[in-house]
C-alpha cells in the first residue's frame, strides 16, 4: 500500500498510457482496413501517400510496445519499486506521440494535432517524474 501511494501519480500516469496506447493497437490491428483507408485519404495531399501502410505498421509496433513497456513498468513499480522499465514506456509513449504529431502537421490536421498535444503532456510529465 505504501507504494501505490508513494507513487500514486507514476501509476495513475501509467495506467493512463498504458489504456492510451493498448486500446489504440488493438483497434488498428482488428480494423487494420477501416484505419488504412481512413490514413489514405488522410494523407492522400501529403509526401506520405505512399508510404501509409509503412507507416501505419511502424505506429502500430512503437504504440503496442509502449503501452506494453508502461504495463511491465506499473508491475515493476508496484512490486519492486523499480522505474526504469516505466521510464521506457514513458519515453516510447512520447515518441509515439511525436510521430503521431507529424503525420497530423503533414496532413495539416491542425485540430487533430492540438488532440495529440493533449495526450503528450501527461507522457512527458511522467518522463520528468521518473527520471527525478
Amino acid at each position: 500500500m505504501e507504494s501505490l501511494l508513494k507513487n500514486a501519480t507514476e501509476i495513475l500516469l501509467l495506467i493512463f498510457l498504458i489504456i492510451t496506447f493498448l486500446q489504440s493497437g488493438i483497434d488498428k490491428v482488428f480494423d487494420w482496413t477501416g484505419n488504412l483507408n481512413w490514413l489514405k485519404d488522410h494523407f492522400s495531399d501529403t509526401p506520405l501517400r505512399n508510404l501509409v501502410p509503412v507507416l501505419l505498421g511502424t505506429v502500430l509496433l512503437v504504440e503496442v510496445s509502449a503501452g506494453i513497456l508502461c504495463a511491465i513498468g506499473l508491475y515493476q513499480l508496484l512490486i519492486i519499486g523499480e522505474s526504469t522499465m516505466a521510464l521506457y514506456g514513458a519515453i516510447l509513449s512520447c515518441v509515439a506521440l511525436l510521430m503521431l504529431l507529424f503525420g497530423q502537421r503533414m496532413a495539416k490536421d491542425y485540430e487533430g494535432a492540438k488532440t495529440i498535444a493533449v495526450y503528450f503532456v501527461p507522457a512527458i510529465f511522467l518522463v520528468f517524474l521518473l527520471q527525478s
